[in-house]
């Protein structure tokens, strides 16, 4: 009797052993998909999926356990986006999370994931602080910050020559981070170029024309070449700022990179220059040339900004629980600093000093003779990660 009891508690032992190991690997996928972002969200979304259905060969599983992806809307809303992620890990048994949208949302999401030792993949808000001095280390970031988005927007300036800049950016942490970004890049590795205006607006902001006439009342009288460069998320005001005529003073308009819906008004301006995170015709490698075919298959059109950067959140999650051997939130964490992973845009590393993925970005010119809508930039350089010093700012 004895001998049958040990037996059955064994075997009952061994199943549920069997059931833990087969249990899903849970993923919660944070974005604001209510609000002016939503493509923004839904192109995360739609590159995260994608991007697991590639790394997986279709199976949507590793090391046998099926991958569940829980999908939250905060709605842009940073309250809303703590109690998600709470939601996510306490109620839900997450493994780990990604997200969100907006930088301020993100930020409230931060502490969280602190505090219930998970981690948390950053995509695709840009704040300088997620990976600064709101940092912690359960924080990695796929997404680009700010201060990589000013680099590649110095990179494309003129090594010589006076250059004058004004910033046109959204009254906001983007826009601020943004601007202050910039400057920070051009003092390093362009040093003949100096910002000598910063203009704010409200970020639902139509009429531009009194911000433009004190942009251009700054930058007319300046010597050498002058430039207007907007930091903007949402509908742009490119087209507003050029029916003004800038070039009446000899001023330019570098308006950087954006969504292909966003930058179809580029087409408007041929030789326009810039610098972007992502676009489809840019990166040559095979993770990037089957996610170009098969969002054209699936959505007639090319992927976009944030289809890419869902994909490399995807990446990474997979590499790490491939590398970590489970999710284990310390192996993971283990796992991922200095971690090397491949994206769209080619391989992505997590810098080991504050979880920031450092990655590159194009020097674009708009093209005078696109074939179709979103046929608008040709690629003028690859700038390197390398040759972008990226701060660490987290005071680790």
């Amino acid at each position: 009797m004895r001998l049958t009891l040990n037996i059955a508690a064994a075997t009952a032992a061994l199943l549920l052993s069997s059931s833990a190991f087969a249990q899903d690997i849970k993923i919660a996928l944070i974005a604001g998909k209510t609000g002016p972002l939503e493509a923004y969200a839904k192109q995360t979304e739609a590159g995260f999926m994608m991007g697991l259905e590639y790394l997986t060969k279709g199976s949507m599983a590793l090391n046998g356990r099926k991958i569940s992806v829980i999908v939250k809307d905060d709605q842009l809303k940073a309250d809303l986006a703590k109690t998600l992620l709470e939601q996510a890990y306490n109620d839900d048994k997450v493994d780990l999370a990604v997200g969100t949208t907006s930088s301020a949302a993100a930020l409230a999401m931060l502490p969280v994931a602190e505090e219930n030792g998970k981690v948390l993949i950053v995509e695709p808000a840009v704040a300088d602080a997620i990976t600064g001095e709101k940092w912690n280390r359960f924080i990695f970031r796929t997404a680009r910050n700010s201060t990589q988005d000013a680099y590649g927007a110095a990179a494309a300036i003129p090594a010589s020559g006076d250059v004058s800049i004004a910033t046109l950016a959204q009254d906001y942490a983007f826009g601020r981070d943004g601007v202050a970004a910039l400057k920070s890049a051009l003092s390093q590795i362009r040093p003949n170029a100096k910002v000598v205006f910063e203009e704010y607006t409200p970020q639902n902001a139509t009429d531009f024309t009194a911000s433009a006439q004190r942009i251009f009342d700054a930058l007319k009288d300046k010597p050498g070449k002058k430039i207007i460069n907007i930091i903007w998320a949402g509908q742009h005001p490119l087209p507003k700022i050029a029916d003004l005529k800038p070039e009446r003073f000899g001023i330019e308009i570098a308006p950087g990179g954006n969504i292909l819906p966003a930058m179809q008004i580029y087409k408007n301006y041929p030789g326009m220059e810039g610098a972007v995170y992502y676009y489809y015709a840019f990166p040559k490698n095979p993770m990037n040339d089957w996610l170009v075919a098969e969002h054209q298959k699936r959505y007639n059109s090319p992927p976009d900004f944030f289809t890419a950067g869902g994909f490399a959140a995807a990446s990474a999650a997979v590499t790490a629980i491939q590398k970590a051997g489970g999710t284990d939130p310390e192996k993971l964490i283990t796992a991922m600093e200095g971690m090397t992973f491949e994206t769209p845009k080619g391989p992505m590393t997590f810098r080991k000093e504050d979880h920031q993925a450092l990655q590159v970005m194009y020097h674009f010119k708009v093209k005078a003779d696109g074939k179709d809508a979103n046929d608008l930039l040709d690629l003028v350089d690859t700038i390197p990660a390398d040759k972008m010093p990226i701060p660490v700012r987290n005071k680790r």
